[in-house]
């Protein structure tokens, strides 16, 4: 075992980048908290190269979902028609775990590394909405994994921990209505800054594709503006939608009844900061700053939804 990998998930991850390859060296990469994922160096002959080996390994979350390893490998084959926005290449897939011992998927490796504290905010903004929009420019077409809400809102109760409860009622009871007509896209499902590669300034990558499906637009801008209004308050998610807007044009309507999903998909267990933003070295949030912003970014969302139908 290296690292916490076993024997059988190693001579599985080497074989299947090439008959003779060996592996070097291995280590296991941050942010990630539903899985474990590692960097592999690998040596075939003379050369030398690294993948990432995603292993499975949540009983829960396989019980619910025992195909995501193959609705991974398939999200990232997807994404890949995307032009100009890099993600992973597919190598190889474990299903069912058999030969890996959990269920598992083989990528290349992508250059970069992620960025929670950019010196130009305003520039890192932009490039995170501008790879998004050119994400959302591809055709949905017969994608089987749709999209599905994490919390039922229908049984939401903020009031142990939110100063506002009753305006997340109200949130709910419109997220409990018919949702606004929208054309269908392949979304990322989990977009935020954790998932999102930089080099040089500019976006070098999009990672963890275990959740892409065909949805609304919305839920993929809804979900990194309410990562962002944790992170960084309601200014940032503001300018975050100013700029996917801009760079989506007409392909995409605003409409706060996503932004609203998406807060109570957040909200629907009592708020927490997140782990991988700790392991990747974020530091300055605790638990009463993120609640605080939530329930603040609510209120925001609440008014746009408000301004919007009156």
């Amino acid at each position: 075992m290296i690292n916490g990998i076993t024997r059988e998930a190693l001579a599985w991850a080497s074989k299947a980048v090439h008959a003779e390859a060996q592996i070097v060296s291995a280590k296991q990469l941050k942010g990630g908290v539903s899985s474990l994922v590692h960097e592999l160096r690998v040596r075939a002959g003379e050369s030398e190269r690294s993948v990432v080996l995603r292993l499975f390994h949540d009983g829960e979350w396989l019980r619910n979902e025992p195909d995501l390893a193959r609705h991974e490998a398939e999200s990232l084959r997807m994404a890949a028609r995307s032009a100009g926005v890099p993600v992973p290449e597919v190598i190889a897939f474990d299903e069912s775990g058999a030969d890996c011992g959990m269920p598992a998927v083989l990528m290349s490796r992508l250059e970069g590394e992620t960025v929670l504290e950019p010196p130009d905010f305003d520039r890192w903004i932009d490039g995170m909405a501008k790879a998004l929009a050119a994400l959302h420019a591809v055709e949905a077409g017969d994608f089987p994994w749709k999209h599905f809400r994490y919390g039922n809102a229908s049984r939401l109760d903020t009031s142990a921990w939110s100063r506002v409860p009753v305006e997340w009622q109200t949130a709910a009871g419109i997220v409990l209505a018919p949702p606004p007509p929208v054309e269908p896209r392949f979304i990322h499902r989990d977009y935020h800054p954790t998932n999102i590669l930089w080099s040089g300034g500019e976006v070098s990558g999009i990672v963890d594709w275990v959740n892409g499906c065909i949805g609304p637009a919305g839920i993929d801008v809804g979900h990194c503006r309410v990562n962002l209004a944790e992170l960084y308050g309601v200014r940032a998610a503001g300018l975050f939608l100013d700029a996917y807007c801009r760079h989506a044009g007409e392909t995409f309507t605003y409409d706060p009844y996503w932004d609203l999903v998406s807060l109570i998909d957040m909200a629907y267990w009592e708020p927490e900061v997140y782990g991988g933003w700790t392991d990747l070295g974020f530091t300055g949030l605790d638990k009463t700053t993120v609640i605080a912003r939530l329930d603040a970014y609510l209120l925001h969302v609440l008014d746009q939804y408000r301004k919007r139908r009156s």
